[in-house]
């Protein structure tokens, strides 16, 4: 998604956040002494990442090498340091913004559309994947921009195949997702070795392929403001900033956060509000013919698209007319198909099944289904708590509500577990909006309201 064409502002909180605030059936006085108990907590307060330090990703890093190091570390994003020696000192002039699975997709995506040009002009001379025709433009042009350089590199990859005689596959790769299915082994040899691709590098990708703002927030500021960018602004990771020391400090997440609510079992306003059934929480909160599905038998990278094209971190896999879950596929898998390229070199016939039970059947904590460890799900009457015990005790961003049959009818996620515990005091939102504003001044800024 190219700078120019999806306008980087601070995310529109939409109806959201006001829809599950006029559902929670909590009394008023809790949520405003919660409210002010939070606004009272500093950002510095918060427990710092596990490993003590947080994981920077040089921005000259290639895109496999980057992701290599978010599954090393088991993250799902990481802030991208400016390469360039002469930039300015301070934090703006230090990083570029933050590296994550979701714009990994993008960039396979999209690159899958080249790499299906390159294989359908029939010859990977007359292609320029070393340094002819295309691989010197190629080379050029995806280290300054993703999908200008996706058209430009398609076109060239045309005119380099009827140069040469040869005839280009009509109607191939009108996008990432029709290119996957003409692909076939070579797709990993194109995309993983042949340049442009194999030397795109982080940096590329965060300036071309920007998911989300960079907003970094100081170690003064509440932990109300976290909560509210993490839950009503949708933002997946917050970086807290040292204006005395621009490095970042800390990098909270809505795992993160929920992970500390968990700690608070025994305290009265925890147990009570846990102790609530969804439903008294508004949650959850789609209603069943909107959560976003994709079928067993369709194509992994399909799955993957659907991700990109709603925004969403993951998506349930169902079977049958009525939606009978049997898995689920989230964006952080999209590193299985980089990494382990020798378990999906068929890509021509890779399935959202398949493509579970290959991993399942690799994976030491896949049980004995073959299949990764099956999604998390709840009834819709379960409490919030014991919703939080099993989101926090996994690697996921959301627990699938189900019926006795295995029917998806709701999905709730950190967001919605965030949302249930704040309430906005009035006039709060203007505050946040102004200094959102002051971060769109400076390109990228800090949040500075305590």
């Amino acid at each position: 998604m190219d700078q120019s064409e999806e306008n980087v502002e601070f995310p529109s909180c939409g109806e959201y956040f006001e829809a599950i605030q006029s559902k929670k059936k909590l009394p008023l006085s809790l949520q405003e002494s919660l409210t002010a108990a939070f606004a009272q907590i500093p950002v510095s307060a918060f427990p710092e990442v596990p490993t003590g330090r947080v994981i920077e990703i040089p921005g000259d890093t290639s895109v496999l090498e980057a992701v290599r190091i978010l599954a090393e570390h088991n993250i799902r994003a990481a802030p991208v340091l400016n390469p360039e020696p002469g930039a300015p000192a301070d934090w703006q002039g230090r990083y570029l913004g933050v590296i994550d699975y979701s714009a990994v997709i993008l960039w396979v995506l999209e690159n899958a559309e080249l790499a299906s040009f390159a294989l359908s002009a029939g010859s990977a001379t007359a292609a320029g994947l070393g340094m002819g025709a295309v691989g010197a433009v190629g080379v050029a042009a995806l280290g300054a921009t993703g999908p200008a350089a996706v058209a430009g590199l398609t076109a060239a990859a045309v005119g380099a195949a009827v140069a040469g005689g040869l005839t280009a596959e009509k109607g191939v790769a009108k996008d990432g997702l029709s290119a996957a299915d003409h692909l076939g082994e070579d797709f990993y040899k194109i995309l993983l070795e042949q340049e442009p691709f194999k030397s795109t590098t982080v940096r590329s990708i965060v300036e071309s392929y920007r998911w989300s703002p960079f907003v970094p927030i100081t170690l003064n500021s509440s932990m109300l403001t976290v909560l509210l960018l993490l839950s009503k602004y949708r933002l997946r990771n917050v970086p807290v900033i040292d204006l005395d020391k621009p490095v970042i400090k800390n990098f909270i997440t809505q795992t993160g956060v929920v992970k500390g609510l968990q700690q608070c079992k025994g305290r009265d306003w925890f147990d009570y509000i846990s102790a609530l059934p969804l439903s008294d929480l508004g949650l959850p909160f789609m209603l069943i013919d909107e959560v976003i599905t994709v079928n067993s038998d369709d194509l992994i990278l399909e799955a993957f698209k659907c991700m990109k094209d709603n925004k969403i971190g993951g998506v349930p896999v169902v079977e049958g007319p009525k939606r009978k879950l049997v898995g689920s596929v989230s964006i952080r898998d999209i590193r299985f198909l980089l990494l382990r390229p020798d378990l999906f070199s068929n890509f021509r016939q890779l399935t959202v099944i398949e493509f579970m039970k290959t991993l399942g059947s690799t994976l030491p904590d896949s049980g004995n289904n073959c299949l990764v460890r099956p999604p998390p799900t709840c009834a819709p009457d379960t409490s919030l708590g014991s919703v939080i015990d099993s989101i926090a005790s996994r690697i996921t961003h959301r627990i699938y509500v189900v019926d006795d049959d295995l029917e998806v009818v709701g999905v709730v996620t950190l967001r919605d577990v965030i949302s249930c515990f704040i309430h906005e005091p009035p006039g709060y939102c203007d505050s946040l909006a102004s200094a959102m504003e002051k971060v769109e001044d400076r390109g990228a800024g800090s949040v500075e309201k305590s």
